[in-house]
């Protein structure tokens, strides 16, 4: 399957398909149109970025099988077998503390479709956010701005759990924008336990709509 057979209409994210014609130097927004163009791109990214994480995370443990995690299994897109294109190539220039941090950041990082933090990555949402990290510290981006933009990239795909999360900390007397974007991604609230923790306390509200996000392409 291709990029272009599966995102094919402006509401998927189809105009923003050309940045994978190569060389462009296009800036791209995510919003509720590309989320998943740009959830599939960062998946691709993670997936095959030269990693410590990869290479010795959790999912090198020898009681796993590498390629029946949904980050491996459920990738079907393009021509190479996901356990070939694991961890194979530097996509983007990590040096050695560059690499630790990028483990550091990824420790502390949860989303709501499981229990593991980012650097087990083994769904789509979790190596999206490792993509995401690599990217980022290999530019140079503040520790601070990559939360920030972590949890407004899982805000897009899990916005039921965020729209709940807000609600939350509303009732404890805290904005919001005042919340700091590392408790919001830690285990406590961004794990799938802690976000079944935290749409329990505020059902019941009005305008909190069911619906989440799944771990496919």
């Amino acid at each position: 399957m291709e990029f272009k057979n599966l995102i094919n209409s402006p509401t998927d994210g189809s105009e923003d398909l050309d940045i994978l014609e190569g060389g462009s130097a296009k800036a791209i927004s995510i919003n509720e149109n590309n989320s998943r163009l740009v959830l599939n791109i960062l998946w691709a990214l993670g997936l095959t970025q030269k990693s410590k994480v990869l290479d010795e995370g959790p999912m090198k443990n020898e009681n796993y099988d590498l390629g029946n995690f949904a980050s491996t299994g459920g990738w079907t897109l393009g021509k190479k077998d996901a356990v070939e294109l694991y961890s194979s190539q530097n996509l983007v220039e990590l040096n050695d503390f560059q690499q630790d941090l990028v483990q550091k950041i990824a420790e502390t990082v949860y989303r709501p479709c499981c229990d593991n933090h980012t650097a087990f990555p083994d769904c789509n949402h979790g190596m999206a956010a490792l993509g995401l990290i690599e990217l980022e510290v290999a530019a140079g981006v503040s520790e601070e701005q990559i939360y920030k933009d972590l949890l407004a990239f899982n805000s897009f795909w899990f916005s039921q759990t965020y729209l709940e999360m807000a609600a939350y900390f509303s009732q404890q007397g805290e904005d919001w924008g005042d919340v700091d974007p590392k408790v919001a991604l830690s285990y406590d609230y961004s794990s799938s336990s802690g976000a079944q923790k935290i749409s329990a306390e505020v059902q019941g509200l009005t305008g909190l709509d069911s619906g989440g996000g799944g771990c496919g392409i």
